[in-house]
């Protein structure tokens, strides 16, 4: 393995189990992975089963990007398994939530 690679200006890696958990709402909590210096981020989101965000989650200032890494992912209009991408575009919004607990990897190119 090259160790120049982890040399490069603006490489980065990041262990979901080293993040710092952040409680959002009782079960439902956020890992911060990464954050670039023009405010895009990227987290992984855990959500236990039966749970969901208490209010409409608003895509501001920009798009958010998901992907279902475990369980079953609820937008508040349709079910979606491991394995699908969801985009979502800046302005538009959802409520999540899931009945068998999930595991999402979230992106926000726009901060």
């Amino acid at each position: 393995m090259d160790s120049d690679i982890l040399t490069q200006a603006g490489y980065a890696a990041a262990s979901v189990s080293d993040a710092p958990v952040r409680e959002l709402f009782p079960g439902i909590r956020l890992r911060p992975l990464w954050k670039g210096s023009d405010g895009a981020h990227a987290n992984v989101l855990e959500m236990d089963p039966g749970t969901a965000w208490p209010h409409r989650d608003l895509h501001e200032p920009g798009p958010e990007e998901v992907y279902v890494v475990a369980g079953v992912f609820n937008d508040g209009a349709r079910d979606y398994p491991a394995g699908t991408f969801l985009h979502a575009p800046a302005g538009s919004w959802h409520v999540p939530a899931t009945t068998t607990g999930c595991t999402l990897f979230l992106f926000y190119p726009e901060g």
